[in-house]
């Protein structure tokens, strides 16, 4: 068995927002997502997930805005269960770091 770190390989320089599968099977994906304010761009676009989705921020901080609900802003260590079709979309990303996210899509 090999052993990982969630926060190894971390890219200096990145072009865009980084999404790696860690795990996958058929009843679960586990993701690291890596957002940079450079990189990053608020989109119009909402995601409609077909599955829930678990997300922690480890590293970082962000905003996450959700169709007709107030905006949730998540520092190091929280968490949210978003449901299936609950439409969201990342609003906001730490302008001095790069936020490292854990996504568990259920």
């Amino acid at each position: 068995m090999k052993v990982n770190n969630i926060f190894s390989n971390i890219p200096v320089v990145q072009q865009e927002e980084l999404f790696e599968v860690l795990i996958r099977n058929d009843a679960i994906r586990i993701e690291r997502i890596i957002s940079a304010s450079q990189t990053y761009q608020p989109s119009d676009d909402w995601y409609d997930q077909e599955k829930d989705e678990w997300v922690i921020v480890l590293k970082g901080r962000a905003a996450l805005s959700f169709e007709n609900q107030p905006t949730i802003h998540l520092d190091e260590g929280d968490y949210i269960n978003i449901p299936a079709h609950v439409r969201h979309k990342v609003s906001w990303v730490d302008p001095n770091n790069k936020t490292i996210w854990l996504a568990i899509h259920y």
